[in-house]
């Protein structure tokens, strides 16, 4: 394909929502590396974290329960645009805390906002990419989310350090809505956008044409197509959340790793995790093109992230702090890996006016599996002295497990055939 003939001006989008999901991850973040700081200074307990962060998670179940469905009603210019805007405003609102309720309910507002994020990327993806470049088109602005973490341990610190972490909250949260001017600017739909050429719409539009009646929630959940991508979503998404919210925690608590020195090990860890998000895409596009069908191309890349996940169960007994950075960066890369061909699943299972619902439904299911998984962390951490074995044990097995799910369901990737409302 010559890119010059066809146009680009989509990639331009692709790369907004590679920002708009860094950003995205930075904010959520910030908690999870002043964790250990803040849990010394406030006097949290292991289980009252756990709680903390769980509100996060539930305020993004609820979300995503009308998010998806306000990006299919009024777009996806004016959802995102909405989002970011809440979620910022509640990053910064962190800065007031001082109480495990004022985190709690700071928390919850972050998720609200933040639910608006993978939901509207996936619906914009689905608006401006054919189905053919969709996979890597998720690839590249998911791996937004490791770039965000990797952000936050080399300035996190410094700002910590220097002004106090209540400005941290502030600084990071002001960024979303820096990214919501230029969204504004630079966004309209493909039809109507003057950037883009009569060449890329067709590129664009080369799918069949579908039809845009709105489909109930009610049609979606009678489909084993939703079950099989809610399930997926509600295994494996507590074990990203993890990642996030006790990594600092874990290195802290196992090796000795402060604030001031938990910047390598961190951007190692998602450096790492990126390659996963664009290799994972790249690989089933990949096959994709070569002749394979859907159902093979998606599963031989869910499998192989699956089986390079199980050795991290054996991260707290690595021999030394590398060695453990090592087993959860390639955990972390496979878990991105899977995650983008999980999300590319609700495009290959659904027409377009479906996608935000749909994967608003995922995402709530996704954050219900991950409140209860930070809330039982919390607890057994607890209750064992602070013993990560348990924990990561699942986090090593539950890929395949999903995998196994997903194969049950839907034996072949068939598209849902929806009835018109």
């Amino acid at each position: 394909m010559n890119l010059e003939r066809v146009g680009r001006y989509r990639w331009t989008i692709c790369a907004l929502l590679f920002f708009a999901t860094t950003i995205n991850y930075i904010d959520r973040q910030v908690l999870g590396l002043l964790a250990p700081t803040l849990q010394k200074e406030i006097g949290w307990t292991e289980s009252q974290y756990g709680a903390i962060v769980s509100w996060f998670t539930a305020a993004y179940a609820l979300g995503f329960l009308g998010v998806g469905r306000l990006m299919d009603r009024f777009g996806t210019r004016k959802g995102m645009a909405w989002s970011i805007v809440t979620w910022s405003v509640a990053g910064m609102s962190h800065a007031l805390a001082s109480t495990v309720g004022g985190f709690s309910a700071a928390r919850f507002a972050l998720g609200l906002g933040e639910s608006g994020n993978f939901p509207g990327a996936i619906a914009t993806v689905a608006e401006w990419f054919p189905a053919r470049e969709r996979a890597l088109a998720t690839g590249i602005f998911n791996a937004g989310s490791n770039v965000g973490a990797i952000l936050v341990p080399i300035f996190v610190p410094g700002i910590v350090l220097r002004w106090g972490w209540h400005t941290a909250f502030i600084i990071t949260g002001a960024l979303g809505l820096l990214w919501v001017v230029a969204w504004l600017v630079l966004y309209q739909r493909p039809a109507v956008h003057p950037k883009v050429s009569a060449a890329e719409l067709a590129h664009i539009q080369s799918d069949p044409v579908e039809s845009t009646a709105p489909i109930p929630w009610r049609e979606l959940l009678r489909h084993r197509q939703t079950w099989a991508f809610a399930a997926a979503k509600f295994l494996t998404d507590p074990i990203w959340w993890f990642y996030l919210y006790w990594l600092p925690k874990f290195l802290d608590a196992r090796y000795g790793i402060h604030l001031d020195t938990v910047a390598a090990p961190l951007i190692v860890i998602y450096l790492v995790a990126d390659v996963g998000s664009i290799g994972g895409g790249w690989l089933s596009s990949w096959l994709i093109a070569r002749g394979a069908t859907v159902n093979r191309a998606r599963k031989t890349a869910l499998l192989i992230a699956a089986v390079c996940i199980v050795p991290t169960m054996f991260a707290p007994n690595a021999p030394s702090m590398w060695a453990a950075v090592a087993l959860v960066s390639v955990a972390a890369a496979s878990h991105q890996w899977w995650s983008c061909n999980v999300f590319t699943l609700s495009s290959d299972l659904f027409p377009r006016r479906a996608i935000g619902s749909v994967v608003g439904i995922g995402g709530f299911f996704g954050a219900v599996g991950g409140v209860l998984f930070q809330r039982g962390t919390g607890a057994l951490l607890q209750a064992n002295g602070g013993n990560y074995q348990p924990v990561f044990i699942v986090c090593g097995t539950v890929y395949l497990i999903a995998l196994l799910v997903i194969h049950m369901v839907l034996p072949r990737l068939t598209p849902a055939t929806l009835e018109t409302a």
